[in-house]
């Protein structure tokens, strides 16, 4: 889809609604799970400065890597941290040393890097029919999209505001309708009294170093998890997102390049970076940017504000907490809403892959988790046993 000989043009190719995608992209990532790592860091004794240094050194790393490799390939590559990674964290951080977790973090970025590196995973890649892929990433997404009319109950003037700010703009001007419901959020999320912004103070975060130490303990209880949980949570659904909008980007060099990032900053706390999923799509999809060919942008304005929020570390927690809930929801089940459609419309193309792309999307949308992992891996797994009964041989891709 991009055009590799086109010349590159990152601020012509960008759009008030690749920066509006961009910044909801960074807005969505930190909002969802930027409290867990404050949650696992406080619950295994960090200081506040480690803290600071964890999400710094992943807020540099994802902004390095969305905005190298976005304009490396002209595709909207957007980098996150693993969210069940933090979660794990939670669980399994508290009662080993610092230096061990470091170590433990150390060893699975690594076998990250080893794998794209030796090309395992773009291989397995290849092995995935497209439908599976897009109705694996509408399943993805599915419960971030329905979450607006679960907030109405919340906040009804605010969210139905929004809605039908969102509709009318669609009808009228729709390369503006994520902006347009953004602003009519932000000003009666004012009028309404749900902005606060007296905890929130600036302060710039310190990278600190903590000397890795290695421990099978650490390895096998938070090492080999977080590979895990990453190839099967984040890699793959994040591919995933790429092919479904169309990108045929290797995916060897982007399983690589945050492999090694995430090595090189796990001294400063980084648990490790790597394909995003829901912030791909908001990237990606068509509320982007209705030209493919420039919708990178918004994946390389997502690494601006990741950069900026990565120096300002220390406020992010009291600036995210200034928003109400439902207006973040809101506008992330509004970004997606395009890229579930297209997502399931490609599922349920093909009438042979039907059942098994059904299959995907059901198990993958019901958030199962079994044995720690995420219900990505088991909807994929579920839709290719089924496209195997049904088909027979005729599954490979």
């Amino acid at each position: 889809m991009p055009d590799s000989n086109r010349l590159l043009r990152p601020f012509t190719d960008s759009s008030p609604s690749t920066i509006v995608a961009g910044f909801i992209a960074m807005l969505t990532g930190y909002t969802s799970s930027l409290v867990l790592m404050f949650q696992a860091g406080q619950g295994a004794g960090l200081s506040s400065g480690e803290i600071s240094s964890w999400i710094w050194s992943l807020s540099i790393g994802m902004a390095i890597c969305s905005i190298g490799l976005s304009l490396r390939y002209r595709t909207p590559v957007v980098i996150a941290w693993s969210t069940p990674g933090a979660a794990l964290l939670i669980t399994s951080l508290p009662g080993v040393p610092y230096g061990e977790a470091i170590g433990a973090f150390i060893f699975a970025s690594a076998l990250i890097a080893l794998c794209g590196l030796t090309g395992s995973f773009e291989r397995l890649m290849r092995r995935v029919p497209a439908s599976l892929a897009a109705a694996l990433l509408a399943g993805v997404l599915f419960n971030i999209g329905i979450e607006i009319f679960r907030a109405v109950e919340v906040q009804p003037l605010l969210v139905l505001g929004m809605f039908f700010g969102y509709l009318l703009a669609k009808r009228l001007v729709p390369r503006y309708a994520v902006l347009t419901a953004l602003v009519i959020g932000c000003a009666l999320a004012g009028v309404l009294g749900l902005l606060d912004f007296r905890q929130l103070s600036l302060e710039i975060a310190a990278p600190v170093w903590t000397t890795p130490a290695l421990s099978f303990a650490a390895i096998f209880s938070i090492g080999i998890p977080l590979f895990v949980i990453a190839m099967a949570s984040q890699n793959m659904p994040g591919l995933a997102v790429l092919r479904a909008e169309g990108y045929q980007v290797p995916a060897s060099p982007l399983i690589s390049v945050t492999g090694v990032a995430s090595v090189l900053l796990a001294p400063f706390g980084s648990h490790g970076i790597h394909l995003a999923a829901i912030t791909m799509a908001i990237c990606s999809g068509p509320e982007a940017h209705p030209d493919p060919k420039r919708r990178y942008t918004a994946a390389v304005w997502c690494g601006v504000f990741y950069g900026i929020a990565g120096i300002f570390g220390a406020t992010l927690a009291a600036l995210f907490a200034s928003f109400p809930a439902a207006l973040v929801l809101s506008i992330a089940a509004l970004a997606l809403l395009g890229s579930i459609g297209s997502g399931l419309t490609q599922a349920m193309h093909l009438p042979r892959e039907r059942d098994a792309a059904l299959i995907t999307f059901m198990v993958t949308a019901s958030g199962l988790t079994l044995f720690g992992i995420g219900s990505a891996l088991w909807g994929l797994v579920a839709g290719v046993l089924t496209l195997w009964i049904l088909n027979g041989h005729k599954t490979a891709s």
